[in-house]
């Protein structure tokens, strides 16, 4: 096998077949030649080239890069340098039924299996506005499980040692049939452990396992938003068979602020103005969640109109500046007023009698058009 062959004829398929049939052609030849079953004198080589030819053929834009410039187009493509790499690759594809365990890691006895990962947990965190804008540090605790301490982890009890499983050798695995397919799979009797406990611990029952309460400080980056989570990696349940632990996901709720409405990384405030500040114009200060600032509103200033205070609204967690404070301003009208006031509104409503204002002006004129 010093030559390389052609991808297409290593998984037998034409060139015009489809991703699912190169699967089916993958999975195939992974049986026939897989490692721990076969019985050939080349099983791993031909195991790593069905591999390769699988990763290029698989693979959309590889396949087209190699279809136009064959071999010499795949410098630097995939490398098995042994079976470990392509069970760290393809492992996934085989999960599930029949071919869940057809690819994993090594067991004690020296079988292969699938090691699994801890399990994840979840936590809650509940931020103000402010916290997640500037971000914060926030202390959470829960429960996961650990390794027993009593029997460090392996389940047996004080004293004791775990067996040789008597249905797989200590391999972890059997050999199934089912019609002229054999697949290995890993052993019922130790769940692909390769050993068995013959006095179970006291305090975790054999599991392994026992429950604790954790508890973590967890770094929230500013500009997190509601609805977001953060990952604490490896600060989940450990694994029950040696594995890596999983991880920690806290949910972020941001609760409701009585001024601020927020929108991706712009913040919007409502601001109510007098009729003579929209009128005349008018300094203003507003609240922004670094402090007041203040804002010029400009003369003849409309309701519903919007200024916009740049770089005073929220950060994007990942990366880039901080967005706009928007803000809308609208105009009040008091329900009551004092004798002056009235006194002084009535003599410009007499004012404005006389100079109609344009919007009210192109009204009238449609209305007379319209009724003639």
């Amino acid at each position: 096998m010093s030559e390389k062959r052609d991808h297409y004829e290593v998984l037998s398929v034409t060139r015009t077949c489809t991703k699912i049939e190169i699967d089916r052609a993958y999975r195939k030849l992974a049986i026939k030649y897989h490692p721990d079953s076969s019985k050939a004198e080349d099983a791993v080589e031909r195991f790593k080239e069905a591999s390769e030819a699988y990763d290029v053929l698989g693979d959309a834009e590889k396949r087209a890069r190699y279809d136009q410039y064959g071999h010499a187009g795949m410098d630097g493509g995939a490398q098995f340098n042994d079976v470990e790499d392509i069970f760290e690759a393809f492992g996934e594809m085989f999960g599930g039924g029949m071919f869940g365990d057809l690819f994993g890691g090594r067991s004690r006895g020296g079988g292969r299996r699938r090691t699994r990962r801890g399990a994840d947990v979840r936590c809650n965190i509940t931020l103000t506005l402010d916290e997640a804008a500037k971000g914060v540090a926030k202390e959470v605790s829960y429960r996961r499980n650990v390794p027993c301490d009593t029997c460090d982890g392996d389940g047996a009890a004080p004293g004791s040692e775990p067996i040789t499983c008597n249905t797989c050798g200590g391999r972890g695995q059997v050999i199934q049939s089912a019609g002229i397919l054999r697949v290995q799979t890993a052993c019922p009797h130790c769940g692909g452990a390769g050993k068995q406990i013959s006095q179970p611990c006291g305090d975790c029952r054999g599991s392994g396992l026992q429950t604790e309460r954790a508890e973590l400080t967890v770094e929230i980056p500013a500009g997190i938003d509601d609805g977001m989570r953060v990952r604490v990696q490896g600060e989940g349940e450990a694994s029950p068979d040696g594995g890596p632990p999983g991880d920690c996901y806290c949910f972020i709720t941001v609760k409701p602020h009585e001024l601020f409405r927020r929108e991706g990384e712009s913040l919007i405030l409502k601001i109510p103005i007098s009729y003579t500040q929209a009128a005349l114009g008018a300094e203003i200060e507003v609240p922004t969640l670094d402090g007041p600032e203040p804002l010029r509103i400009d003369p003849g200033t409309q309701n519903g109109d919007v200024f916009t205070l740049v770089g005073k609204g929220v950060v994007n967690p990942r990366g880039g500046g901080p967005g706009d404070l928007l803000v809308q301003v609208f105009i009040e009208v008091p329900k009551k007023v004092s004798a002056e006031q009235e006194e002084l509104l009535r003599k410009l409503a007499e004012l404005d009698s006389e100079s109609l204002l344009p919007h009210r002006k192109t009204f009238l004129e449609k209305v007379t058009t319209l009724f003639g």
